[in-house]
């Protein structure tokens, strides 16, 4: 098999996330193919060849998967934010489960594995959308919606979304029709020229309240002449004539300039009523603003938080940490039935809206702190009893991990929303004495890839085990050691930044950072070659996933 073959197999298996096993008829060697599903027979271009695995490019579905069933989605064939809208979703579950077993074996027992839980929505259960505007093709008409499936630049408008509710639809179209008829261009990511970026939407279930946020650029000059404020007010008043279903409680514009293609907050400004709207959990009320981190899927969030409280157990005059709190929900949530709460986040915007939330429900045993949990855990003067961990989708950093682990706490329970990463950080806790009691899933995002999984800690006793120093400086750390590809490096660099680095670039600043390279590489041809400098953008975002591989501080 080699790079550019086209090759026609059958899909074995679906391993996390969204990796079609393909066996390829007359090769011993299996393709990964992305977007299929079991049981189909496929044609495949191989793209990629690395370490004697091959990976390859979906062409055509020669043959259907008997478990296929046409899509309840109109857009599903085109837009990339759901990827098995064509399983029932039974089978969805059933296919989630077994990949977190699979991933999760060296560590959890099938007898210690407690399944998955269902959604308690299998449609319109998102609260949140961040909608992108573009064209459908180049040079095309408008478009607001999702990226395309394996596409960057052209955009789906999803108006007949099926995981969002009629109002997401109704504000959608108004939007896009509004900024169309007055011929006002998106901004273009490889210029970086235009107005319009991207349309914020989030809608609280509980409440019913929904927020609108425009995201634009600051060049006004694409206007055509237009007075901004005036369109924004025009736009704003057919936002509130609409007939919506919830009430509509703010209307906000923020003006973003970065390069990457990410909602980035430069400065926002209200255009209507308020710049927060509430939701419940629970029995609880938070206050969530525009790029507040809240799940997006309220009720499926609440069979979640329910798990997590049911592992955490009694709590009653044990001081408890939420590391990773973001807007302190588990926090809240355990409070009323602990001594102290202190949750730690490195998202400021977050931890000043905890406080609010915790304050809005009359807890005065919480407290948030602002940092990095690598750093800030070292400022706190309390020891905790019990902690809990939900961190982002990379998992924990090695150093913070052993921090973690030195506080010797009897019991944990670690949220995770990425079952990789939690192996990876599983092996290092059991290395640390640690053993999983039980474990199961939340799916928290039906017709998607993503799962919830939540795993209950405790710490070996010493006649069971034999202490062991970790030295992470030396340890393989496998997805975060210190030898990461360039490949792997580009993943992480685009996944949270949107930006695309070459080689050349990750070079550069390796070199900066005294990392050396082989004698030739990346060498000019010639003496008089002029090689490009790294924009300074992309030299932080190299450099922020040079730390998460452990290979700069």
């Amino acid at each position: 098999m080699k790079k550019g073959q086209i090759v026609e197999g059958k899909v074995i298996r679906i391993d996390f996330p969204n990796k079609g096993i393909v066996e390829v008829e007359n090769e011993t060697k299996t393709v990964v193919v992305k977007n299929t599903v079991e049981g189909q027979r496929v044609r495949a271009s191989v793209n990629k060849i690395r370490k004697g695995k091959a990976e390859g490019r979906l062409m055509e579905v020669l043959e259907k998967s008997p478990l296929e069933i046409e899509p309840a989605c109109p857009h599903f064939a085109d837009c990339g934010g759901c990827t098995y809208q064509n399983l029932p979703y039974e089978e969805q579950l059933a296919m989630k489960e077994r990949q977190v077993r699979e991933l999760l074996a060296p560590y959890v027992t099938e007898e210690q594995f407690e399944g998955i839980h269902r959604s308690p929505r299998q449609f319109a259960y998102r609260n949140k959308m961040e909608f992108s505007f573009g064209d459908e093709y180049k040079d095309g008409p408008l478009a607001l919606g999702m990226h395309k499936r394996g596409g960057f630049y052209d955009i789906v408008t999803v108006d007949q979304c099926r995981i969002t509710d009629e109002d997401f639809h109704r504000i959608l179209s108004c939007v896009k029709e509004f900024f169309a008829s007055k011929n006002v261009p998106f901004y273009h990511k490889l210029r970086h020229t235009g107005y319009l970026r991207h349309l914020l939407v989030r809608k609280a279930v509980h409440t019913e309240e929904i927020l609108v946020d425009l995201v634009t650029s600051s060049q006004t000059e694409f206007l055509g002449g237009a007075d901004e404020k005036q369109m924004l007010a025009e736009m704003t008043e057919q936002l509130r004539n609409l007939p919506l279903d919830g009430r509509l409680c703010g209307v906000l514009h923020t003006v973003n300039d970065s390069l990457a293609d990410v909602i980035q907050n430069d400065e926002t400004q209200i255009l209507y009523g308020e710049d927060f709207f509430y939701e419940e959990l629970l029995g609880l009320k938070f206050r969530i603003s525009p790029f507040s981190f809240f799940q997006t899927n309220s009720l499926a969030a609440e069979v979640l938080y329910e798990i997590a409280r049911g592992y955490v157990g009694e709590t009653r005059d044990k001081v408890l940490f939420d590391l990773y709190s973001g807007t302190g929900t588990i926090a809240q949530i355990l409070a009323p039935v602990a001594k102290k709460v202190i949750g730690i986040e490195i998202v400021e915007e977050a931890v000043e809206a905890a406080k609010v939330n915790a304050e809005l429900n009359g807890l005065t045993n919480c407290e948030f702190i602002a940092g990095d949990v690598l750093k800030a855990i070292d400022l706190v003067e309390e020891r905790p009893d019990f902690i809990v961990l939900d961190p982002p989708r990379d998992g924990i950093h090695p150093k913070a991990l052993q921090k973690i682990m030195n506080f010797q706490v009897d019991k944990m329970v670690y949220i995770s929303c990425k079952p990789t990463s939690l192996a990876r950080d599983l092996e290092i806790l059991q290395a640390g004495g640690y053993q999983v009691e039980k474990a199961c899933c939340a799916d928290l995002f039906p017709g998607t890839l993503h799962v919830e999984t939540v795993c209950l800690l405790s710490k070996l006793k010493t006649k069971q085990h034999i202490e062991v120093e970790i030295n992470l400086d030396e340890m393989d750390m496998t997805t975060a050691e210190s030898k990461a590809t360039y490949e792997e490096i580009k993943d992480y660099v685009l996944e949270h930044t949107g930006l695309k680095v070459s080689n050349l670039y990750i070079a550069q600043v390796k070199q900066k950072h005294g990392i050396i390279e082989r004698v030739n590489y990346n060498l000019p041809k010639n003496e008089d070659s002029r090689q490009p400098k790294c924009p300074e953008e992309k030299v932080k975002a190299i450099e922020d996933a040079l730390r998460f591989f452990q290979m700069i501080k």
